[in-house]
């Protein structure tokens, strides 16, 4: 059973390293959580290292422009591992061909295809329209506030012609502001779901937590899985792929499940233990917000 606490202090003398999720937990799409700040400040004055870990399909240096919009210093923080880049690797390596077909926001995903250099010999990827391509890149949807299905019958088309989909963002959804909007993993579950084939990169799945840990023993290489400690409001997401690297995890309940969790300032620990055993969930710690 979790344990509630009040105050990542609490708990954070037994971690060197923190794996941090952003949106619910940092930010909430449009402004920093001044009392998240603190706590990864305060963290790192007494040595600790927070690697920020992310199903954004930014690369880090997106992710950092957009902390800094959001009001998130870069004192609160030591490194960035993305589901994009994670995602970006793979497509660059030819996961799905080399004539892909965008789903997403052209100008705002621009980055997810600027070239990689550790790669020695990257595919040259040309973004094409649907019927002319060889693979999916969803960043998420064109429309964030339309139902999924609204994309079955590209789907369709897709599937018979055998493409995969390659998901930038596992994320089903996400609260920006009061807003909740459809995220690039609700995508990937619809084809999926019709018979397509969807490649994930970002929690819960491995290849995000295989390379936060690279970018963790680039600063520290000395950090065993046993003091890290996962911290993340999706517990589909952050909390079931903690579990699956056997990483302790710190769930913040006033995030995606604040309603169900009954939370405001902390959760109701009836409603709390109800969520999660629904969700087959079981976070080493809950907090309503991180602090």
């Amino acid at each position: 059973m979790t344990k509630i606490i009040t105050q990542l202090s609490e708990i954070s003398d037994r971690y060197d390293a923190l794996f941090v999720d952003l949106w619910g937990c940092m930010h909430n799409g449009i402004d920093a959580f001044p009392s998240a700040v603190k706590a990864m400040q305060d963290y790192r004055a007494k040595g600790g290292i927070v690697v920020l870990v992310t199903n954004s399909p930014k690369p880090r240096a997106g992710v950092m422009e957009q902390l800094e919009q959001f009001g998130v210093p870069v004192d609160a923080y030591d490194t960035i591992a993305t589901s994009g880049d994670s995602a970006r690797s793979a497509m660059f390596q030819g996961a799905i061909g080399e004539k892909v077909y965008l789903m997403g926001d052209w100008a705002r995903d621009e980055g997810f295809f600027e070239p990689l250099s550790l790669l020695d010999s990257p595919v040259h990827i040309q973004k094409v329209p649907l019927a002319e391509a060889e693979g999916i890149v969803c960043c998420g949807p064109n429309d964030p506030m339309a139902d999924p299905a609204v994309n079955r019958a590209d789907f369709l088309y897709a599937k018979t012609k055998g493409m995969k989909l390659l998901c930038a963002n596992p994320d089903i959804v996400v609260d920006r502001g009061e807003v909740r909007e459809w995220c690039a993993g609700a995508l990937a579950q619809l084809y999926t779901e019709m018979g397509g084939e969807s490649l994930y990169f970002g929690k819960p799945h491995p290849p995000i937590y295989d390379l936060a840990r690279r970018r963790l023993a680039a600063i520290n290489p000395d950090i065993t899985d046993s003091r890290i400690l996962a911290i993340g409001d999706g517990v589909l997401t952050d909390i079931r792929g903690a579990m699956g690297e056997d990483i302790d995890s710190l769930f913040i309940s006033g995030g995606l499940a604040a309603a169900e969790t009954e939370t405001s300032h902390q959760p109701d620990e009836k409603a709390l233990t109800g969520y999660l055993k629904k969700e087959k969930s079981n976070p080493t710690f809950t907090i309503g917000h991180l602090r």
